[in-house]
């Protein structure tokens, strides 16, 4: 099947932010603090901490300023903070943090529903972040929900996808996850996703952000991968979950790829034994089983 096996992938680990923020049990800093710790000691370089967001609308994310000073010595990862405006950057540079996501969809009903804003108002209000963020040397993350399949309109539109990807490149944007929001996407439909990427901008530019609703996640992973993407979001102990799709299971679990990518003499960097320590601390915490197959196996 593998046409070229590259040397290595680079694993951006979203357990802390996009997975924590699902729960319904809200974690006391310290906890999420010595999670974050676990992860880094198993090697993982680039992981979302948390979200510069109004408690009130994600009260799990309430501690990100508290979490972000207690992480602020780290100075040789990758530590990503979500920001959703100008506040939310205002507050991330306060904490002295140098990189930041923002995010909108593919779908105008999905943006509506999720952040209450059409595709239009989204960008009008991460172009302002993006530009001050950038000003200041902050490495900035772009998210894309809804690229394969949106739970309100369906299919999702090539055309919109490559115009909200031309935006987010031409802004300065370092990174773009594209997001299988709903855990729909399928192998033929992501071989076509990085082929119509690849085939306009740098690939390397593009990480893929997939869930496991409907048991697909690492079987779109290795698709990908063969396509020539090279970077991957995931969760430890397949951590999170989706509002928007009934029985979602959330994002792929990272343990998952961390034993595809070293049967295949892939090197990721870091040590599924810790990761496995990592996960299994979090999930006691959370009181809740592990979605991932090799974390179950155990």
């Amino acid at each position: 099947m593998l046409n070229e096996i590259r040397s290595n992938v680079t694993i951006i680990e979203v357990g802390p932010r996009d997975g924590l923020q699902n729960e319904s049990v809200i974690l006391e800093t310290e906890i999420k603090y010595n999670y974050i710790k676990l992860l880094l000691e198993s090697g993982l370089k680039n992981i979302e901490v948390s979200s510069f967001v109004r408690p009130e609308k994600i009260p799990q994310m309430q501690d990100c300023s508290e979490l972000s000073m207690k992480l602020a010595d780290r100075k040789n990862e990758n530590l990503i903070y979500l920001v959703p405006n100008l506040k939310g950057l205002s507050l991330a540079l306060n904490n002295k943090v140098k990189s930041i996501a923002v995010f909108t969809a593919t779908s105008e009903t999905f943006n509506k529903k999720n952040i209450n804003a059409t595709i239009e108002e989204s960008i009008n209000r991460i172009t302002p972040v993006i530009a001050d963020a950038k000003s200041k040397n902050i490495y900035i993350r772009g998210y894309l929900s809804t690229v394969f399949g949106c739970p309100y309109e369906g299919k999702s539109s090539d055309e919109t996808l490559l115009n909200l990807c031309k935006f987010l490149i031409d802004s300065g944007v370092n990174e773009i996850s594209l997001g299988d929001t709903i855990g729909a996407a399928t192998p033929l439909q992501v071989k076509h996703i990085v082929n119509l990427i690849k085939n306009n901008f740098d690939l390397s530019k593009f990480a893929f952000h997939f869930h496991d609703t409907k048991g697909m996640a690492v079987a779109n992973v290795l698709t990908a991968f063969e396509c020539g993407a090279s970077r991957f979001d995931s969760s430890s102990g397949g951590l999170g979950g989706c509002p928007y799709a009934d029985g979602a299971t959330g994002n792929v679990a990272t343990e998952d790829l961390i034993y595809l990518f070293d049967s295949m003499g892939v090197q990721t960097g870091i040590d599924i034994n810790k990761l496995v320590k990592a996960s299994r601390y979090i999930l006691q915490n959370l009181k809740k089983e592990s979605t991932s197959k090799y974390f179950n196996s155990l």
